[in-house]
């Protein structure tokens, strides 16, 4: 029997954010019965495939959006207009995707939460936001969740740099030399940039790289990135963020690259070969259930590969063979 559609009001959405992981599935399979019904595009996949709501009774039925969908379709639950655009910055040779945000503030929400997760509270940090591609731009995802996380933050110093690297070196080396504890989140060539420029010794600054070469550098891998990184910077990881323009939700990596998801996020992996065999465990290409994504779609089909570990953090390997360069995952392990 199809799964009943549920009311998405405000109280809806404040079970998304105070889910439990029992509840997991149970809301996942209302947020595919909603979408199924309100989002065209998604439904006339999920025919495709043969997964209409009569044959998807557990989460492992659902099937997943793929993520180009996005570069070609407005991919949307209802009929809105939007607050937002959010375009993927990719490169000057790709289609860039576009994410309609019917509301700012559950994306806020959404990013705010997952930062007092893994982080605590923002008012503790400095956060120091090293983004000049995306700053160029005035529809980024990224640029939105940093800049919210400057204001929240309410420290004097928290705000962006474009090129001024020694401006950002003398504003570092004070706020270490008060013992603050400062978010450095940066684009992976920005970052590249400013560490080989202007070393330091950072003791109470948390390094965030979030991906992007963007042509400017030679490509390099992870974990050259993060060799040079704590190298230059003298800390012993380096942090990441795992998002993207068609979520509204991230996970983050303490190091090492083995990233965690909030509880209203999910990592799962499908076969190569056949985008309907999924699996919670090993190697695979990356889906990502998103429950914050009401209004758009919570289920997508990343061209990233990954493995997932047996404590529930995942790797991100690699890009598939014939996917687009992407803005923030252009790096292999």
């Amino acid at each position: 029997m199809p799964t009943e559609l549920p009311n998405i009001s405000g109280e809806w959405i404040d079970k998304i954010f105070m889910l439990r992981p029992s509840g997991f599935e149970e809301m996942a399979l209302q947020t595919f019965a909603y979408q199924y019904h309100f989002n065209d595009i998604y439904a006339q996949y999920a025919r495709a495939v043969g997964r209409p709501p009569e044959k998807v009774t557990t989460v492992q039925d659902i099937p997943y959006l793929p993520i180009r969908f996005f570069k070609s379709h407005s991919v949307v639950a209802g009929d809105f207009k939007p607050a937002a655009i959010f375009e993927s910055s990719g490169t000057t040779q790709t289609v860039n995707s576009r994410h309609m945000i019917k509301d700012l503030d559950l994306y806020k929400r959404s990013f705010m939460l997952a930062f007092r997760q893994f982080y605590g509270p923002v008012t503790d940090w400095c956060i120091i936001g090293l983004l000049p591609s995306y700053l160029e731009r005035n529809n980024s995802s990224l640029v939105v969740m940093a800049d919210e996380l400057v204001k929240q933050s309410g420290h004097p110093q928290s705000g962006f740099y474009l090129y001024e690297h020694e401006k950002l070196f003398h504003t570092l080396k004070a706020l270490e030399s008060k013992k603050q504890k400062t978010l450095l989140i940066g684009v992976t060539f920005a970052l590249l940039d400013f560490a080989g420029a202007y070393p330091l010794n950072l003791q109470h600054t948390v390094v965030m790289e979030t991906g992007g070469m963007k042509g400017r550098r030679e490509e390099w891998t992870r974990q050259q990135v993060h060799d040079f990184l704590t190298g230059q910077f003298g800390v012993p990881v380096i942090h990441s963020e795992y998002g993207m323009t068609e979520l509204l939700s991230q996970a983050y990596s303490g190091g090492n690259g083995l990233f965690y998801c909030p509880p209203w996020m999910r990592i799962g992996l499908r076969a190569d070969d056949d985008p309907l065999q999924s699996s919670e465990t090993g190697s695979g290409i990356i889906n990502v259930t998103d429950l914050a994504n009401i209004f758009s779609c919570s289920f997508i089909a990343t061209d990233d590969a990954g493995k997932i570990q047996s404590d529930g953090g995942f790797e991100v390997t690699g890009r598939t063979d014939n996917s687009d360069l992407r803005g923030c995952s252009l790096m292999t392990i």
